[in-house]
């Protein structure tokens, strides 16, 4: 058996996401989630998701966007989050080894943090008149 290489190329951005989407698809608890959002728009999304990691992993500026106001209004929680980085944390070890591999589950993590506490707290007040 060969060891895992690092993450350093588009064609590895491409191979970690499209493994990662296609078990985030077949989960029970985060699959619909992604489905009703995404509906027949999966290529589209794919591609925003190579360029976003291209740019965060590779440093190729890539990506421009603001995912927040995309993210905010999920129906999710703290469990759901733990799925979707257990399911990353599993692709890149299956896939890679090495620092960008590293960096990749490290602002997973964040990101995760980061979009869940901003989902919460629009969950806690999206009911409150300003």
């Amino acid at each position: 058996m060969t060891e895992n290489k690092d993450i350093l190329t588009l064609g590895d951005i491409r191979q970690l996401v499209d493994l990662f989407y296609t078990r985030v698809r077949a989960d029970a608890l985060l699959g619909p989630i992604f489905e009703e959002r995404i509906k027949d728009n999966w290529a589209r999304h794919l591609d925003i998701m190579y360029r976003f990691w291209q740019t965060v992993l590779l440093g190729e500026l890539t990506y421009q966007g603001s995912p927040g106001a995309k993210h905010i209004t999920l129906p999710v929680s703290g469990e759901h989050f733990e799925k979707w980085l257990s399911i990353f944390y599993t692709t890149v070890d299956e896939l890679f080894t090495g620092s960008k591999a590293t960096e990749a589950k490290w602002r997973a993590a964040r990101m995760a943090e980061m979009f869940a506490g901003k989902i919460a707290l629009y969950q806690k007040n999206k009911n409150t008149i300003l």
